[in-house]
């Protein structure tokens, strides 16, 4: 067998999902901004503990856009994949 078909051989033998790899990428950005909003929500508690309560709101809430973000990259492949 020649070098070119030994290569088409090996990559014929590799299969799966483009979009899995696509989620995997996607899901590191609403990773980072899950990071970003707890660590700047301890700092403000740090400095201004009795803004408690609107604080985690804040947090709470731009948690969930994050994790949406997050949850409709989990679908997109199965919504646009083959």
């Amino acid at each position: 067998m020649s070098a070119a078909l030994e290569t088409l051989a090996a990559t014929a033998g590799v299969h799966g999902s483009v979009g899995s790899i696509g989620y995997g990428l996607a899901a590191i950005g609403p990773g980072i901004g899950v990071g970003i909003i707890f660590g700047n929500g301890t700092q403000a508690l740090a400095r201004q503990p009795e803004a408690a309560g609107l604080i985690r709101a804040n947090q709470i809430l731009g948690f969930a856009f994050c994790e949406a973000l997050a949850l409709i990259g989990i679908v997109m492949p199965f919504v646009f994949g083959k």
